[in-house]
């Protein structure tokens, strides 16, 4: 769920008034935060924390405690002195000692050695109101200049400051955080599409003292997509399980100038656990597929696409790479394949240029994933006479979905939607900008096509796809840049990404 201020302000008196203690709960948040940091920075090095009078400021101070235990250098730049910080930060910064350093300016590169650089954004949290003001609002600047002149990380605390927590309308300053770990529950404003720049990667940290919806009938059923919670999802294997049970994949991708979509689809497929992957190929590309694919991979000379309807399956994909398939013999397929199936690239195209493309959704025999980018999901909405521009993909999504009963649409992005048949619509945090290039896509479609193999419901397997595909992305880059991933690395990060998913790990 998600929750405005005020009605995460009733679910925190609500904790008190049954008797937890604020020392306790601050240490709680702070541990959290600082978990997820050491694994996302195995690397120690410096960590300035941005501290202002309230609470957030503990919560900074517990997680740098947390830090420096583990060897990483603390630095602290604050709004006021410490005698107006209320009374828990005062005392987790004391208990500090030597720890910490309290700078009086801006670092200079005397305080900045060579490493790993992370600033925490204990500034202001949802009790504040109004833009930043003051030496707040000249510390959001000097985070975000940091990050831009340091390659700085930033971690936002509960909400970046300086961004409207209810609206996610962002002030003049804000910050600009690359992680956000927000308490127990998200709130609205964070996964607002003016937010996703400001908010980055979005954790939510289970606090279960927290953990109670608030007595407010109004509570939004959307949710951000945590891996304690998608853990339920992911069927489990039994000890005699044999490849026919473990799912039968096929997919339709790759072609002439575009081999590497159907390798990347059938390796994702692979490292989600198919127990079979037969790639189709037609004549004149199969020679090309054949030569690039897995060991693993069965690649079939497929003359009529239509020969594929009679072959058992437990999931399908369609559309990666595809070129030189007959028109009609695809729509066939995509109406007629008993199983679930995801469609990606072509598929989607294809069906954007089709007049009557809610009918043919409809007609559908087995559930339909749609997992278009901005630009496919553009075209696919003015297929449906959607002509006027929307800034809100949130309710775009939600009048697909319930204009087609059958399907499951993944919208993809900085902050991918997923809404389906039986369950609410769902944010996904993970994930960084390393992931904008060529093939992650593919990757993801090959992945929720062998969960839907393993016979998970088409929005679970959106759901996890998304969310484990993001994870391995962080999990690739803690030892090296963003920039530099590639698709290949996210597939062998998949094992890594799945045992965190195991373990409920985000």
């Amino acid at each position: 769920m998600l929750v405005t201020c005020r009605q995460m302000q009733q679910i925190e008196a609500a904790a008190f008034e049954r008797g937890e203690d604020a020392a306790d709960l601050m240490d709680q948040v702070g541990r959290r935060m600082a978990e997820i940091l050491i694994r996302s920075f195995p690397t120690p090095g410096t960590a300035i924390l941005y501290l202002g009078r309230g609470n957030n400021a503990g919560d900074a101070l517990v997680a740098g405690r947390e830090l420096a235990a583990r060897g990483w250098r603390l630095l602290a730049r604050a709004t006021a002195a410490m005698d107006a910080w209320k009374p828990l930060p005062r005392q987790h910064f004391t208990s500090l000692g030597g720890h910490i350093t309290l700078l009086e300016q801006a670092p200079g590169e005397r305080d900045l050695p060579p490493g790993p650089l992370l600033l925490l954004d204990g500034l202001v949290g949802i009790g504040a109101s109004g833009p930043l003001r003051g030496a707040a609002a000249e510390l959001a600047r000097e985070m975000n200049g940091l990050r831009q002149s340091h390659h700085a990380q930033v971690i936002a605390l509960d909400l970046p400051s300086g961004l409207d927590a209810d609206t996610g309308a962002p002030g003049d300053p804000a910050v600009r955080a690359d992680i956000t770990l927000t308490v127990a529950h998200a709130k609205t404003g964070l996964v607002a599409d003016t937010a996703t720049d400001h908010v980055g990667r979005l954790v939510v940290l289970p606090i279960p003292a927290l953990a109670a919806p608030p007595d407010d009938p109004a509570v939004d059923d959307a949710r951000v997509l945590t891996a304690a919670k998608l853990r339920d999802l992911l069927p489990a294997r039994p000890f005699d399980l044999h490849k026919g049970q473990a799912g039968r994949v096929h997919i339709l991708a790759g072609g002439p100038g575009c081999i590497g979509a159907a390798e990347m689809c059938c390796r994702g497929a692979l490292r989600a656990g198919a127990g079979l992957v037969t790639l189709h190929a037609a004549p004149s590309a199969y020679q090309l597929l054949a030569a690039r694919m897995p060991a693993e991979v069965m690649v079939r000379r497929t003359p009529d696409l239509r020969a594929l309807l009679e072959a058992p399956m437990d999931g399908l994909a369609i559309g990666p790479g595809l070129t030189g398939a007959e028109d009609s013999a695809l729509l066939e397929i995509i109406e007629s394949a008993p199983s679930a199936a995801v469609l990606d690239a072509e598929a989607l195209n294809l069906l954007s240029r089709q007049p009557d493309l809610t009918e043919r959704l409809q007609r559908c025999q087995g559930p339909r994933i749609l997992t278009p980018h901005p630009g496919e999901f553009e075209r696919l909405r003015r297929a449906l006479g959607r002509h006027r521009p929307s800034a809100d993909r949130r309710s775009e999504v939600e009048a697909f979905v319930a204009a087609h009963p059958g399907c499951t649409l993944l919208l993809k992005g900085a902050r991918t939607l997923i809404a389906g048949p039986g369950s609410s619509l769902a944010f996904n945090g993970t994930g960084h900008p390393g992931m904008a290039t060529g093939g992650m896509g593919d990757v993801l479609t090959g992945v929720i096509a062998a969960l839907l193999g393993q016979g998970l419901p088409g929005c679970a397997a959106a759901q996890i796809g998304a969310w484990v595909c993001g994870h391995a992305a962080q999990i690739a880059c803690r030892s090296s840049a963003q920039r530099s991933l590639l698709p290949t690395d996210l597939i062998e990060a998949l094992p890594a990404a799945w045992l965190d998913l195991e373990h409920g790990l985000d």
